[in-house]
């Protein structure tokens, strides 16, 4: 290996240290099973609004953003500044919801109103949408560790996700709050640094313009229907992913947990504008290269030092994501799978190992599809269109629950999860979006049952007691 990827992994493994240090250091708070999945204490607002905006922004958003710019332009930005209007609503509609419920896991939220058939269902929907994410993050990890390392893409990939698994098994939730403070700031100094060096090189946002097509430029890139499109998927996404309820339910009032939201939506507009910015540099720059190579390329032509930077902000972003993602995913077992059916005495050692070994087996899952992988951005985002779904019956749960039944909110899950992923393999038909499917699948079925079989109108969930399948 040449002395500039020597420097670049000196810089990387240094910043591993650090991570491995603060996991170490709060490693005590994750010997219990609530401490694993929780932390074990609450967290001021700002950091959660951190941690929320360090989840999101994993290297299938960054790289997927850039890859999107270099074709289409600014538009690309849309992608991230969905996700900070989701939580602006997110913010001022469920936040507070969610919190005054007390519970930790979407799936125990809905059996509160739908019943135990949608608690499981939820839950095999919410775990398959969370490790398709992991799929996406560990295909562009590895295409960052490849273009970097000159190694094989399979090996790069593997090497990604396996360190990433270990690395959330050693320290909980806990962990993952304040490390991923550490990736948030390393992500956008990162994208900062490339975006600056990018235009600089280009000659600057005129040179720029001038070098580009004018439809880079507008708003519009990419169609008024895709934009959309992100918007259903990306605010979808944020009203029902598990790591977003365990994360705003760790601090100490409904207010902090507002206030958590409007912290994340600050943070990740200037992010996507400047990933769609580094993509669009990348075109001008790198024209011939395949476009999800568009930021790794510009990251290794770049001074050493820098680039080492910009690595420290990707591992953050691999790191980041999937800590959340797979702690998410092992929670979701544990309360609806393991303790109901093989701890219902409620030892909380086998919790904890059941958790230790769910979060690796979560963690290395998705290797295998993630070396199939081509189209980033689409694969995550088929995961955003799954949980928009669930999104459809959360509202409905807070503000409308005699709406439709317990039976319709059960198959519109099940058919939901058939639709939107049938018509995603089948190439999004007629130009419309599987989002627009997965959305419409739960609202047509749920009012079909309202219109035909009106029921009593049962109390929208406030209690915080735990539910009967709960060990108390």
């Amino acid at each position: 290996m040449t002395q500039q990827v020597w420097i670049i992994l000196l810089i990387v493994v240094v910043y591993m240290a650090v991570l491995a240090g603060i996991s170490v250091v709060v490693r005590r708070s994750s010997r219990t099973s609530e401490g694993f999945a929780s932390g074990g204490r609450v967290f001021p607002a700002v950091l959660i609004g951190f941690l929320l905006m360090s989840e999101f922004i994993g290297t299938s958003a960054t790289l997927g953003t850039a890859q999107q710019a270099f074709s289409t332009g600014i538009s690309a930005a849309w992608n991230v500044v969905a996700l900070a209007i989701g939580f602006v609503l997110f913010s001022l509609f469920v936040a507070r919801k969610y919190k005054e419920l007390g519970e930790n896991t979407i799936s125990g939220a809905m059996a509160r109103i739908y019943g135990e058939r949608v608690r499981t269902a939820t839950s095999v929907v919410m775990t398959c949408a969370l490790l398709i994410v992991a799929v996406a993050i560990y295909a562009s990890g590895g295409a960052i560790l490849a273009t970097l390392l000159g190694i094989d893409h399979t090996w790069a990939t593997i090497i990604v996700g396996v360190l990433a698994s270990v690395y959330v098994v050693v320290g909980g939730w806990r962990s993952v709050v304040y490390t991923n403070l550490l990736h948030a700031i390393m992500k956008l100094a990162a994208v900062a640094v490339l975006a600056g060096i990018g235009l600089a090189r280009v000659g600057g946002i005129d040179d720029l313009r001038a070098a580009l097509p004018p439809a880079s430029f507008s708003v519009d890139g990419v169609g008024w229907a895709q934009i959309f499109a992100w918007l259903i998927a990306g605010i979808g996404a944020i009203f029902a992913t598990q790591y977003v309820v365990q994360a705003v339910t760790t601090v100490r009032d409904q207010g902090r947990a507002q206030r958590a939201g409007f912290y994340a939506a600050l943070m990740l507009v200037p992010f996507g504008i400047l990933a769609a910015f580094v993509g669009m540099a990348s075109a001008v720059l790198y024209p011939d290269i395949d476009s999800i190579d568009a930021l790794p390329a510009l990251a290794v032509d770049i001074d050493p030092l820098l680039t080492g930077l910009v690595m420290c902000g990707l591992v953050g972003a691999i790191l980041g994501s999937i800590a959340a993602l797979i702690i998410g995913a092992s929670t979701l077992m544990l309360k609806d799978f393991y303790r109901p059916y093989f701890n219902r005495e409620g030892d909380d050692r086998k919790d904890v190992v059941f958790l230790r070994v769910a979060t690796f087996v979560a963690g290395v899952l998705p290797i295998v599809l993630a070396l199939l992988a081509k189209d980033v951005l689409a694969v995550t985002f088929l995961a955003k269109s799954l949980r928009a779904a669930l999104a459809v019956l959360i509202v409905l749960m807070f503000y409308k629950p005699g709406y439709g039944s317990s039976r319709a909110a059960f198959w519109s899950i099940v058919a939901a999860l058939v639709t939107t992923t049938g018509w995603f393999l089948a190439g999004d038909p007629f130009g419309v979006d599987n989002a627009y499917i997965a959305v419409a699948t739960p609202l047509v079925i749920m009012t079909v049952v309202h219109l035909v079989n009106r029921r009593p109108v049962p109390a929208p969930p406030t209690s915080t007691e735990p539910t009967s399948t709960e060990a108390t």
